[in-house]
């Protein structure tokens, strides 16, 4: 038996142009959140994975670090959230594992994190976290968020990580369902539609 020994991925080919025309500043965090918004909706609008998107960017300068979107059903990985695309393709293009080293980084996700996501955020350096839609936005749309602890945000806070959501809630929610109602694949492995 031939065991895989590489995993990769790679972004859909319309989000490179898409966040090159991007023009809006990303200044504040309803402005960051606004992109991260408008590439949940554009991968619903492709069909090239789920409704969540998120960046990564460096907090005084504005610089974008990294964009990522739902890969989970277009790559067959279920670690493949947005937020850790977003994270790992930051991480490789700094070099580095750690995000934080010697800046301040924010990560910026369309939905408030998974339990897979939160605990991720920790270990990859970045020193804050801003969310739009809720959980319960996401169970809404049939999404299995996991088990995080009740404290979760005061956990991020405890380890210096500060913690802001309900950015733009309505329109990230709306984004989700959105795709529901298109009946959008719903992944994780007990899903009530019986989809894969």
């Amino acid at each position: 038996m031939a065991l895989n020994t590489t995993c990769s991925f790679t972004l859909p080919g319309w989000l490179e142009p898409f966040v090159a025309g991007w023009d809006a500043p990303l200044a504040s965090a309803e402005q960051r959140m606004a992109l991260a918004v408008a590439l949940a909706a554009e991968n619903v609008k492709h069909h090239t994975g789920g409704p969540f998107g998120a960046i990564v960017i460096e907090e005084h300068s504005n610089r974008l670090l990294g964009v990522g979107v739902n890969l989970v059903t277009a790559v067959e990985l279920s670690m493949a959230h947005a937020e850790m695309v977003a994270v790992s393709l930051a991480q490789g293009a700094s070099g580095h594992w750690n995000l934080g080293a010697g800046k301040e980084v924010q990560l910026v996700t369309s939905c408030e994190p998974c339990a897979m996501c939160f605990g991720a955020v920790p270990w990859s350096g970045v020193r804050s976290i801003v969310w739009g839609a809720c959980r319960e936005d996401a169970e809404a749309a049939g999404f299995d968020e996991g088990d995080k602890p009740a404290d979760w945000q005061e956990s991020l806070e405890r380890r210096g990580i500060t913690t802001r959501g309900g950015v733009l809630r309505r329109e990230a929610a709306r984004v989700l369902a959105r795709y529901a109602s298109r009946s959008g694949a719903i992944y994780h492995p007990e899903n009530s539609r019986g989809e894969s």
